[in-house]
């Protein structure tokens, strides 16, 4: 990763963090972007010797995303790696399908779908002129498996896959990879701090998964880093599950 710029959306914290902790220890010039908390966990890889900077913003809103890659550019010169990460889940609460509302289907959605597709578009034109990039997109196992009281997440990670596929064809003859990593139901502090969700969702994702323990975000660095270097150049359009054996593909 030595030189590589990489952007990790939602990096200020949980998986998005270690994702960005990783790349830079490898070498990465990161840009953490974040609704908030960029500037402190920007700071915090910096005293480590990272190269590091950070930019506010809302990753469904166009100009801000734009913003983002404008400002990866002029701190670093240049974009190779896309981490699309930031979406809505740790904060959610079980909820009947038939409850939902359709402001809170569309805030998901945003977020979670329209996200990833602007972050993408924008960093395309500079991945072309350095020829080729990669982008990993995170998605998850519920894609899937399903996950009853969870349906508008379940939709949105499912949509994060398909997406993956299309954009690997299309961008292929830019050298540019799109793949994803599907992780289990990982132990964040956001989900330590949701407790009738871990309550609901952490038993059935024990349950599911072959290796009988709590995931936990470090569990997802090794697909990550692999995804982003040179040993999977000849991989494209696939969603690895990284769930400790709750998906078997």
């Amino acid at each position: 990763m030595q030189g590589k710029v990489a952007i990790v959306t939602g990096g200020a914290k949980g998986m998005g963090y270690h994702f960005a902790a990783a790349l830079a220890a490898q070498g990465a010039k990161v840009v953490i972007q974040d609704l908030a908390g960029g500037e402190a966990a920007a700071a915090r890889l910096r005293a480590e010797g990272a190269s590091v900077a950070h930019v506010d913003g809302d990753i469904s809103a166009e100009a801000d995303v734009a913003h983002m890659a404008a400002h990866a550019l002029d701190q670093f010169g240049g974009i190779d790696i896309l981490v699309n990460n930031a979406a809505i889940f740790t904060t959610l609460l079980p909820q009947a399908f038939e409850s939902l509302s359709v402001a809170e289907w569309d805030r998901i959605m945003a977020v979670n779908v329209r996200g990833p597709f602007l972050a993408s578009r924008a960093v395309i034109a500079p991945m072309r002129r350095a020829g080729g990039g990669r982008i990993v997109n995170i998605a998850s196992t519920v894609a899937y498996s399903g996950l009853p009281l969870f349906v508008h997440y379940t939709a949105s990670k499912g949509a994060v896959v398909s997406m993956t596929r299309a954009m690997a064809r299309e961008l292929a003859e830019a050298n540019i990879l799109v793949n994803a990593i599907a992780p289990g139901y990982t132990i964040t502090d956001g989900v330590r701090g949701n407790p009738e969700q871990r309550n609901a969702l952490g038993p059935i994702g024990m349950a599911r998964r072959a290796l009988k323990r709590e995931q936990v975000p470090q569990d997802l660095v090794g697909a990550l880093l692999f995804l982003c270097g040179e040993a999977s150049s000849f991989i494209t359009g696939q969603t690895l599950a990284v769930d400790g054996g709750g998906v078997m593909n």
